[in-house]
C-alpha cells in the first residue's frame, strides 16, 4: 500500500447516503492503493467499549468502533474524523488496513468521482450468532454480492477427513 495520499486534493466529502445515514463520496478519481484517511478517535479497552455500547439493549446497531488489537478499540465518536462516515459494503471499493495499531483506509480499486466509498466491516463472528443478531447487524449496501449482514461471511463447515481416509484404507486392503 502507498504510504501517503497520492494527491493533496481532498479525496472525498460527506453527504447523505442511501446505504446508511451519511457516507463518503469521491470528489475526484481515486487510484487503486491510494491511502485516503486514517481512522482516528479515542483509544479505549474492549470492556469500556462493551459498557459504552450495549448492542443487546439497542433496537439498532450504530457505533463508530474499530478494534485494532486484543486490548484496544478506537472510538471515533470521540475525537474522530470523517473516516467514521465510510459505510459498509459487501462489494467494497476500499479496505481498512491496520498498521501498528493504527487504521488506514485505502482504495481497493480505482474509484470514480462521485462514487460512494465503502469497506467491508466484517464484524467478527464467534459462532453463537442468532437470526436476531443477523437482523441487528443488517446490511443495506444493495450490491449483487450483499450477504445481508455486516458480520463477516460465515465460514463453510469443515469436511470430515476420516471418511476419505476410510475409503483409502479400504482400497489398500482390497488391493
Amino acid at each position: 500500500m502507498a504510504s501517503r495520499p497520492v494527491s493533496d486534493t481532498p479525496a472525498f466529502k460527506i453527504r447523505r447516503s442511501v446505504i446508511a445515514g451519511r457516507g463518503a463520496f469521491a470528489l475526484r478519481d481515486i487510484k487503486k492503493g491510494e491511502r485516503l484517511i486514517e481512522y482516528v478517535g479515542e483509544r479505549i479497552s474492549h470492556p469500556v467499549a462493551d459498557d459504552k455500547y450495549d448492542d443487546a439493549a439497542k433496537k439498532s446497531h450504530h457505533t463508530f468502533l474499530f478494534s485494532v488489537s486484543s486490548r484496544t478499540v478506537i472510538d471515533a465518536s470521540v475525537g474522530g474524523n470523517d473516516s467514521r462516515f465510510i459505510n459498509h459494503s459487501c462489494a467494497p471499493n476500499c479496505e481498512a488496513v491496520i498498521e501498528r495499531r493504527r487504521v488506514f483506509i485505502f482504495a481497493k480499486k480505482p474509484i470514480a468521482k462521485g462514487d460512494e466509498l465503502a469497506y467491508d466491516y466484517g464484524y467478527e463472528r464467534d459462532g453463537s450468532e442468532t437470526a436476531a443478531d443477523e437482523k441487528l447487524y443488517g446490511c443495506r449496501c444493495g450490491t449483487s454480492k450483499c450477504r445481508g449482514t455486516i458480520l463477516a461471511p460465515k465460514k463453510p463447515p469443515r469436511k470430515k477427513k476420516h471418511h476419505a481416509l476410510a475409503r483409502h484404507t479400504e482400497k489398500v486392503k482390497a488391493g
